[in-house]
């Protein structure tokens, strides 16, 4: 991938978001940031974790895998039904995030499940996987409350994440894989659109960082994070 030479530090990566990518899903996303782009589909189904069965709640879990070419060199395929230790922390981040805005209640007896497959890395994978997979979660709501199969919509707020770190000693907004590859500091940061708090996954990968740092990173993602749910917003109108 090209280096990222003329983006300001407080600049988001172009973003661009097709729905209805699939026509087999019941929300189906093409979500890129940049070169990198990731599709999420959601799909509804009358079923539950046994675990949950008596629970009268619904459930959503999700998926994520990056497809060999995703990567240069060529990434290998995962087994079937195996994931490597990267691709299962990614994916139980992005199901943490979306169950944070989901009403249980409203969605039992159904499950939601999120696939996230990346056609193309470079950087901000898993925030770009969140991004697109909430995008997918409303329109395959919207799909069963057309369906009839959902009475009331338990989607509850909108949600969006986007990564901030510290590069060559200077904070930077939406990393890129080499910005990322050199960052001192690599923060992920997940909100919902009424300003909260859903992750926040912060790692000093060649230096710590002071509480002024995480601060000034903190103020950078929020501008960064209120401007995708703009466009998520924009995208689902």
């Amino acid at each position: 991938m090209g280096k990222d030479l003329t983006r300001r530090f407080d600049q988001l990566r172009p973003i661009k978001i097709q729905r209805r990518f699939l026509d087999t899903a019941a929300g189906s996303v093409l979500f890129s940031m940049g070169r990198t782009r990731v599709l999420c589909t959601a799909s509804l189904v009358e079923e539950l974790p046994k675990w949950r069965e008596k629970s009268n709640l619904g459930w959503l879990t999700a998926e994520y895998s990056m497809l060999p070419g995703a990567t240069t060199p060529r990434k290998s395929r995962s087994r079937l039904g195996h994931t490597d230790s990267r691709g299962t922390e990614i994916q139980r981040i992005i199901g943490r995030v979306l169950r944070a805005v989901v009403d249980f209640e409203k969605l039992a007896p159904f499950t939601i499940y999120i696939d996230c497959d990346v056609l193309q890395a470079d950087g901000g994978t898993r925030t770009a996987a969140i991004n697109g997979s909430y995008i997918a979660l409303v329109d395959a709501v919207r799909f069963g409350i057309r369906s009839g199969l959902i009475r009331r919509n338990p989607i509850k707020s909108a949600v969006a994440a986007v990564s901030v770190g510290i590069v060559n000693n200077k904070i930077k907004l939406d990393l890129d894989y080499q910005q990322d590859s050199a960052a001192q500091v690599d923060l992920n940061i997940a909100m919902t659109d009424d300003g909260r708090f859903v992750e926040l996954q912060g790692t000093g990968e060649q230096s710590s960082f002071t509480h002024e740092q995480l601060e000034k990173m903190l103020k950078l993602a929020r501008r960064g994070l209120k401007k995708i749910l703009a466009l998520q917003a924009k995208a689902l109108k």
